[in-house]
């Protein structure tokens, strides 16, 4: 049997805690742009539950990929990278002083984050925080 030739990463999607606070986060400090938001509630089960209303949630375009947020997450939840699942994401940037300006914007809405590192090996740099939920994120750049 050969291989499942895959073209490349359609979208991701993060369950989240709260919506409001996590679309803020990503459109009020990333840039994010909405792309699609759902029409119901994402208060009403029968909304968590449908794909056609995106689970009460949002998607965003960047990249050239979607990335979504579903709002299904107990409010006490929390994110853990040391279980089965998500380990972080990483988005890319266009260059080693666009990692730069970005810590600056993190720092300036308050957003902890590492410093950022270069991977000479790997030939990238990197920069770390996380969302509001604690999900690792990760900004990379080529050097």
């Amino acid at each position: 049997m050969g291989l499942i030739k895959t073209t490349g990463l359609h979208h991701l999607r993060l369950t989240v805690t709260d919506l409001a606070r996590s679309k803020a986060f990503y459109t009020d400090v990333l840039g994010f742009e909405v792309a699609a938001e759902s029409p119901g509630s994402p208060d009403d089960p029968d909304v968590r539950k449908d794909p056609e209303q995106l689970y009460g949630g949002v998607v965003f375009q960047t990249n050239g990929m979607l990335f979504g947020l579903r709002p299904v997450a107990a409010g006490d939840d929390t994110f853990d990278s040391e279980r089965v699942g998500l380990d972080h994401v990483s988005f890319t940037v266009g260059s080693r002083d666009e990692l730069v300006q970005a810590a600056q914007r993190l720092a300036d809405n308050g957003v902890p984050h590492g410093e950022i590192i270069d991977l000479t090996d790997f030939g990238i740099a990197i920069l770390s925080f996380s969302d509001p939920d604690g999900v690792h994120l990760e900004l990379t750049a080529a050097l």
